[in-house]
């Protein structure tokens, strides 16, 4: 493939709408080390409240409606009939253990939808009316069929304990409201994802169990004059998402970044030029991994900023003296006339929410999904257990219990901004303060959640097994929210004004014989700051 040009193309593919601009990591039966399949989302956007949204199984009247608004706006439209009885979900995840994730690529705008389910409303509906992804699969391009599609292009990862599937859909524009998609199941024993580009390329189109598509998936694309090709030949991520530099180095990197980390060392490198200048092998939809996955090893990844790769964004000037791996907004920038980029890693500080689902078949029914749940930063917060049963949420992730403009101090999403946002300061510095209490928490709930699956047998009751996991639920989010609360304040009294305050243990300071604070140390910078400082003003600020 040609060299891709980065020109004003790329500055507003890397300047998406953080709605938009999310990160799905999947782990299919037999990549996994307990033999789950799992998947990862990152919902991130600077408008996005971290909450987990509920809502219960109910039965509904022949004739009852459901209101479609829209996930990202709230807007109205339209109403779908109710079937006679609808799954309960909890966050992305329902009764069943189906869970679905998602990340737009926006793709040909002149193919926007114009019907009445968006991306966002096509989960959820999809999770109370399935018991299987492959009945998901069923659910939402019916929907999309007889409703209409009302977002831009969108993929989405649909697993339940046995499958996991990547669908990528895009709409037919102003004139037809429904859309064109293509879906395919990764096989056992494989990794795969997406992050704000169309991942699927060429497929099956015959004798493939495992690989669905639209009826005219192609015949659109040459009505459109998008396609002229054989139908063997045709790609569906370069016909129909908009293939350059943004979406590849802001976008594609971050699948990279999944599989360079589960390959053999060096392996994923045959994929750089494909990332960073759209030239050499294009990066395949799923890799095998060289060692089985596991749910912590997917928090990990959620918390990856390209550490240890030649994209590191802990090594470049950009992370000034504290090894900073953030950059603000907007990603792109001018120097002298020309474009340049930050890194766009996994981890970010705009996530609302993020999760990595874990599901397992052999587990008892009540927690056959453990939906491991965190708002704000995914590289700062705890990940919490919630479950396919449970049937309350925390207070402390609930709905209506602060929002963007108003904090409150037992909301998890408020509590772990207080700690991140210290952070993006002296990061460095920070960082082994914020890892110690992170992972007391997340081993303690690794190990509590093992130890209540290996007692809960066939023959336990669903509505007490239930009520076990309701209660590890409610303490998790209680026991996190005040010791982040504690944790804040410790950062703020032991890094105060650039200093770092002796201890004798963690939030033991010390004192003088007389009672008074010891003297604090200063840290000062980094050796590449300074030299940066002496490149530029030596000459006026040497003193010897």
């Amino acid at each position: 493939m040609k060299r891709l040009i980065a020109s004003a193309i790329v500055a507003a593919a890397l300047s998406t709408p953080a709605a938009d601009a999310c990160t799905s990591l999947i782990a299919a039966k037999g990549a996994t080390a307990d033999g789950s399949t799992m998947i990862t989302y990152a919902a991130d956007s600077h408008t996005l409240y971290g909450e987990l949204y509920k809502q219960p199984a109910a039965d509904h009247a022949p004739g009852e409606m459901r209101e479609v608004r829209d996930w990202d706006s709230g807007r109205h439209l339209g109403y779908i009939p109710q079937p006679a009885h609808t799954y309960a979900r909890t966050g992305n995840m329902n009764e069943h253990g189906v869970t679905i994730a998602e990340s737009t690529w926006g793709g040909r705008p002149e193919l926007a939808g114009s019907g009445i389910i968006d991306y966002g409303s096509l989960i959820y509906i999809a999770l109370e009316r399935s018991r299987t992804a492959r009945e998901a699969l069923e659910v939402m391009t019916s929907l999309v069929d007889k409703y209409g599609y009302a977002s831009e292009g969108e993929s989405f990862s649909i697993a339940d304990p046995d499958e996991v599937w990547i669908m990528e859909m895009i709409g037919k524009g102003k004139s037809d409201p429904g859309a064109v998609w293509v879906a395919r199941r990764v096989p056992d024993g494989y990794i795969s994802g997406h992050a704000n580009h169309a991942r699927i390329h060429t497929f099956p189109l015959k004798g493939d169990k495992n690989t669905l598509y639209s009826p005219d998936v192609i015949s659109f694309a040459r009505k459109q004059g998008l396609y002229d090709g054989a139908d063997r030949d045709f790609d569906f991520s370069r016909t129909y998402a908009v293939t350059d530099l943004g979406a590849l180095r802001g976008c594609d990197a971050r699948v990279w970044a999944y599989y360079n980390k589960f390959l053999p060392k060096g392996s994923a490198d045959a994929w750089l030029p494909w990332i960073t200048r759209g030239e050499g092998e294009v990066m395949p939809l799923w890799v095998k991994p060289s060692r089985p996955v596991s749910a912590d090893d997917l928090k990990w990844m959620m918390r990856d900023h390209f550490e240890d790769t030649p994209l590191d964004m802990t090594s470049d000037p950009g992370a000034g003296p504290y090894k900073v791996p953030y950059r603000w907004r907007p990603l792109t920038y001018k120097v002298d006339g020309k474009t340049y980029t930050h890194e766009r890693a996994i981890a970010t500080q705009q996530t609302g929410f993020s999760f990595v689902s874990n599901m397992r078949a052999d587990r008892h029914p009540a927690m056959r999904g453990v939906l491991w749940f965190g708002v704000d930063d995914a590289n700062t917060c705890v990940y919490i257990p919630v479950f396919n049963s449970n049937s309350v949420v925390p207070r402390e992730l609930a709905e209506g219990n602060g929002d963007m403009y108003n904090l409150s101090w037992d909301a998890m999403f408020w509590v772990n901004n207080y700690v991140a946002n210290q952070a993006y300061n002296r990061y460095s510095q920070m960082i082994p303060d914020i890892r110690r209490v992170q992972s007391r928490h997340e081993s303690a709930l690794t190990a509590a959640v093992d130890s209540v699956a290996a007692t809960l047998t066939p023959d336990t009751d669903y509505s007490a097994a239930r009520a076990t996991l309701d209660g590890m639920t409610l303490r998790a989010a209680a026991d996190v929210t005040r010791d982040y609360k504690a944790l804040g304040d410790y950062l703020l009294v032991k890094y105060l004004d650039g200093n770092v305050k002796k201890e004798s243990a963690p939030g033991e300071f010390v004192r003088t014989p007389e009672g008074t604070p010891a003297y604090p140390d200063f840290p000062g910078y980094d050796e590449q700051y300074y030299r940066s400082i002496v490149d530029s003003e030596g000459d006026r600020l040497r003193v010897e």
